[in-house]
């Protein structure tokens, strides 16, 4: 019974998580959950391309693998990355959790693992990034693991080649968001033990780390091969530090007023309110004041959730709430363990009544997923599909097409380059015509167009080749399509 036991109440949870997942899933390119940048990387995987700083060479190779699927449209295969992805990170979020959480007997263990592994794969967040093209359900899936490989897997069993696993996947996590970097303390932390320092340990897993880090070379070879989406062009150095660094949005890093941080600390507050709800922040509260966990990992999960949220406090962009993922990952860990200790209470006076308790969570995250359902489903939202058929519809022969904003731009890419359609257009993206190597690509794009400079206004380039129509177009709320005639 206990080994049955063992395999069904994970792939009860993963089953249950995989129909919520491709039911609420986008049925092709979605600019649903701040899912603009879909265009860009779905088009930059499809065409051999790079995708917009810092490149994202693990999730471009993986998105490529999984267009080769026979199912629906390219943009739909790529959004099975991310449903894929989230499904991993939870079963692995789940394996840690049965084998840190200090509760006995195996079944009441496992059943507060079961808790963790649902409370954050329903969490609203995390399953809005699992229905659309995106990079954070492979970033937590890469954080899962290593977790689980760190601290999850018997101190006897930590080979070499298990040390070169953990720093390869560093490496390759890495190559899907720089921010993966806050894993390093975690990761090579482990080589101090008793204030010594154990070498072995620490060569392996840098040597795995810079074998990982390799998948970066990607970026200038398929740079050579001349793109149509070639962000920096990073075949030179200069390009791929432009790149790999993102320095297309050092801006984004302030230093925030006292009022400023403490609204968005409030804001933070609330956003974790959101996903768990008031039974799972008690939950979470406990496990984290109790840290019944292993000391070590308990260490690293304070560690993952204090940098995650300094980081979206101080990034100031739209969408820098999805960088407190990790956070709210660490968090339903500390929800399992929180659910332990009730349940360790529980089973010493009342031990029949113990797995009602696990019982009774899980049903409020399940009516609490179903209160969101609504919410994170993106199997509706047909906004980018219909922007890019009117407009591709609307556009005169032979136009020059200046697109506007990443929601315009990626949508227009992803027709026009990864779907090949409307081939005699000409689609510029104005906010990029400042940046010399967007006007080299777009020379080498199109060879017929003239190009009057290495930086172009939408006016000379209008001029320039002015036996074209002249089309302008944009997307706030509805599609904005201007033209002049030749």
């Amino acid at each position: 019974m206990q080994r049955y036991q063992a395999f069904f109440l994970p792939f009860l949870l993963l089953g249950t998580l995989t129909w919520a997942y491709l039911s609420t899933m986008a049925p092709g390119l979605t600019w649903a959950h701040f899912g603009a940048d879909g265009g860009d990387l779905v088009t930059a995987a499809a065409t051999g391309g790079i995708a917009h700083p810092s490149g994202y060479p693990t999730y471009l190779l993986l998105a490529r693998l999984y267009q080769f699927l026979p199912l629906g449209s390219l943009a739909h295969r790529t959004n099975l990355l991310s449903a894929s992805a989230a499904v991993l990170a939870v079963f692995f979020l789940y394996l840690l959790a049965e084998r840190c959480l200090p509760l006995q007997p195996p079944t009441l263990r496992r059943l507060a693992a079961l808790c963790s592994g649902a409370a954050f794969g329903f969490a609203p967040l995390f399953w809005s990034q699992a229905v659309i093209a995106e990079v954070y359900t492979l970033h937590l899936f890469f954080f899962a693991l290593i977790l689980y490989l760190c601290f999850g897997v018997p101190a006897h069993a930590k080979s070499q080649w298990l040390n070169l696993a953990i720093g390869l996947l560093f490496g390759l996590a890495l190559g899907n968001h720089l921010t993966s970097l806050l894993l390093a303390p975690v990761i090579f932390g482990a080589a101090i033990q008793n204030w010594r320092l154990d070498w072995a340990r620490l060569s392996l897993r840098l040597g795995g780390a810079a074998l990982g880090g390799l998948v970066y070379l990607t970026l200038p070879l398929k740079a050579m091969s001349n793109p149509p989406i070639n962000w920096g062009n990073p075949s030179t150095w200069d390009g791929f530090y432009w790149l790999v660094s993102g320095q297309l949005y050092a801006g984004n890093l302030t230093l925030l007023t006292l009022p400023g941080f403490l609204e968005r600390l409030s804001a933070i507050a609330a956003l974790i309110w959101g996903q768990f709800g008031l039974p799972g922040l008690l939950l979470g509260l406990v496990g984290l004041v109790r840290a019944n966990l292993p000391a070590a990992l308990n260490r690293s999960l304070l560690w993952i959730s204090a940098v995650s949220i300094f980081f979206a406090l101080l990034y100031s962009t739209t969408d820098s709430f999805l960088y407190l993922l990790p956070a709210f990952l660490c968090f339903a860990l500390w929800i399992g363990a929180g659910i332990c200790w009730f349940l360790d209470l529980a089973s010493t006076k009342w031990p029949r009544f113990a797995p009602g308790l696990a019982a009774l969570f899980l049903v409020f995250v399940l009516a609490q997923a179903a209160s969101n359902w609504e919410r994170v489903d993106a199997s509706g939202d047909l906004r980018a599909e219909e922007f890019g058929a009117q407009a591709l519809a609307a556009l005169p022969a032979d136009a020059l097409v200046f697109a506007r904003g990443d929601q315009a731009v990626f949508a227009l890419w992803y027709f026009h380059f990864a779907l090949g359609q409307r081939p005699d257009l000409v689609i510029i993206s104005s906010d990029l015509l400042q940046f010399p190597w967007y006007v080299e690509s777009l020379r080498v794009t199109y060879p017929g167009l003239d190009l009057p400079g290495t930086l172009l206004f939408e006016s000379s380039l209008s001029v320039a080749n002015s036996e074209r129509p002249n089309c302008t177009v944009s997307y706030l709320h509805w599609t904005q399509l201007y033209c002049q005639p030749r």
